[in-house]
Parts: C-alpha cells; sequence; structure tokens
C-alpha cells in the first residue's frame, strides 16, 4: 500500500495538470513553496512529517527533484528551490488559492473545508482553466486565509506576527499562514469558529510569556486566549 500523500511505485505516475511534474513532485514543491515563504529553513524530515511518508520515502523523492532540476540541498541539508523548482511550485500554488477562492465565495465551504478540496483540484486543473476561473470570480489578490496568489499583482501592507504584539495595541487579521494551516489541519476550523476572518479587528489584552498565551478580543465582545506558536501563524497589520 502505498504511503499517505505518496502515489504508488508500481507503475509511472502520470504528471499533474497544468505542468510537467507528477502529483507527488508538486506536493513536495508545495510544500518547500510555503515553508520558505514563511523564512524557514527546509529540511527532509520536516517534508516527510508534512506529507505523512518516511523519511527514506522523503529522501529518494528529494533526490529524484534535484536530477530534474528542481531543489538544490546545501551542505548543512537545508533545501531550497531553483529557479525552474519556483515556477513549477508557484504554479501550483496559484491553482490551490485560486480553486479555495472559488470554493468559499462561490460554492460556500469553510476554510477548512475549501483548503481540503483545492488540494485535489489543484493537481486537476489545468493552468488555462485556472485562469479563466480567477476572472470569472473577480480576480482576487488573495486565497480565502489572506496568502497572494502568484501572479496578481496587489498591494501588500507590512505586517507582523500577532504574537509580537504588545497588550493594548489594535491591529487587523491580515493573512494566516500556510504552515500553520497544513501542520494543524483544524486551525482554520478553531480560527474560523472564534472570528478570525481577513480585516476582523483584534486587539490584545495580555500577553503571558511563562505560560506561552496571550489573550485577545476580537471585534468588539469575543475574547480568546491563543497559545503565542498559534498567534505567530497570524499576520496582523496595525
Amino acid at each position: 500500500m502505498a504511503e499517505r500523500g505518496v502515489a504508488s511505485t508500481t507503475r509511472e505516475e502520470p504528471p499533474a495538470r497544468g505542468n510537467g511534474v507528477s502529483v507527488t513532485v508538486g506536493r513536495y514543491l508545495e510544500a518547500v513553496f510555503y515553508i520558505e515563504a514563511e523564512g524557514d529553513l527546509v529540511r527532509a524530515s520536516r517534508l516527510a512529517d508534512w506529507l505523512g511518508v518516511s523519511q527514506p520515502t522523503a529522501g529518494a523523492t528529494l533526490q529524484r527533484m534535484i536530477r530534474e532540476g528542481l531543489i538544490d540541498i546545501s551542505s548543512s541539508k537545508a533545501i531550497t528551490l531553483t529557479k525552474s523548482g519556483r515556477v513549477e511550485a508557484a504554479s501550483i500554488v496559484r491553482r490551490h488559492r485560486i480553486a479555495e477562492r472559488w470554493l468559499t465565495d462561490y460554492v460556500g465551504l469553510d476554510w477548512a473545508q475549501a483548503d481540503e478540496e483545492a488540494s485535489k483540484l489543484e493537481h486537476a486543473l489545468s493552468d488555462l482553466v485556472a485562469d479563466r476561473v480567477l476572472e470569472l470570480i473577480g480576480r482576487p489578490a488573495t486565497c480565502p486565509h489572506g496568502n497572494p496568489i502568484p501572479g496578481v499583482d496587489a498591494p501588500r501592507f507590512p505586517e507582523r506576527a500577532l504574537s509580537s504584539l504588545p497588550p493594548g495595541e489594535a491591529s487587523e487579521v491580515q493573512r494566516i499562514s500556510e504552515v500553520a494551516e497544513h501542520e494543524a489541519p483544524e486551525l482554520l476550523r478553531v480560527l474560523g469558529e472564534h472570528g478570525f476572518r481577513l480585516g476582523a479587528g483584534i486587539t490584545t489584552l495580555d500577553v503571558s510569556p511563562a505560560a506561552g498565551t496571550l489573550t485577545v478580543r476580537v471585534g468588539d465582545d469575543r475574547d480568546v486566549t491563543l497559545s503565542l506558536e498559534v498567534a505567530g501563524k497570524i499576520w496582523v497589520r496595525a
């Protein structure tokens, strides 16, 4: 039986629609893209955990990606996208985020449902169809949780992690980290239930480093306590 997130190796895997890489390689490219976007180092062990595969399986796929010119691995084992790898990854992420916007804005799915379904559609949509869908839904600049859609020009504002704001400072939600979304699948649903929508007003009430928590007021009357780790994945602008 194939491991979760990786197709069986008993036959040649077909390429994903819309680009020249397989679905499996596409998942690795997407994961590297997301982790790099948050300024974190990408390691094979983290990719294995992210994709739910063994480290030997991840290592074999990464070696294949090196041969295909999609990634580089430094002497310190840090993984980075090559120029061609970044182009392929951005194409996959673009299709994913366009699908998410369509699923939330027009189909009516919540954040978590839309992300799960978009993970399937990103490998089925061609770039041509994704571009047509983008135009049909009004050419939004971001996915439902605020991360930019590659290839769509839009103003970006200075942002800070919610965990860095002192008590009394007001802000509004700009985006939810894609890393948090994938490493903690229930996070989007929980945040949505507590009113953490794009543009939602947030006021920091209390920060407790010893307890590893902070408490914020969402909107006018909803007080929510979060771990500092989770708050570090919520990006806001003052």
